[in-house]
């Protein structure tokens, strides 16, 4: 859940609609209660989340072939020329990254490995389920 926690906050929602609640309901059992609710409904949006990326990668490859290999020609495009204008921008003689890139490659790097790895983690714990 780390992933969608720092995208959405939502740890910081749940601390926040947490203490509404405490301001809302008078008993102890009606807070927790309100709270574990909450939570449920924050991972079982993250595991629809899930899902629909898993479902949009089957979708492409039950496709043609433009539609199997759009994304990945848009993907290798994209981080082609993003290399190639960060790589050669500024950098006539001597080579040095500028700090405007830094944190693009760090997010992508990011964004790329928790969709391939927590996809394809997703992906074998959902289908060890329906064995």
């Amino acid at each position: 859940m780390g992933f969608f926690n720092k995208l959405f906050n939502s740890g910081e929602l749940v601390k926040e609609v947490g203490n509404t609640i405490d301001k809302l309901t008078t008993s102890d059992q009606e807070r927790l209660q309100a709270k574990k609710e909450i939570k449920e409904v924050l991972l079982n949006y993250e595991k629809s989340m899930q899902e629909q990326v898993t479902s949009r990668w089957l979708s492409d490859n039950n496709g043609g072939l433009l539609t199997k290999n759009i994304r990945p020609i848009a993907l290798a495009f994209l981080t082609f020329m993003f290399v190639i204008i960060s790589v050669f921008s500024g950098n006539i003689g001597t080579f040095e990254i500028q700090e405007e890139f830094v944190p693009v490659y760090q997010t992508l790097l990011i964004v790329i490995y928790t969709a391939y790895f927590g996809g394809r983690s997703f992906e074998k714990i959902k289908n060890k389920r329906n064995d």
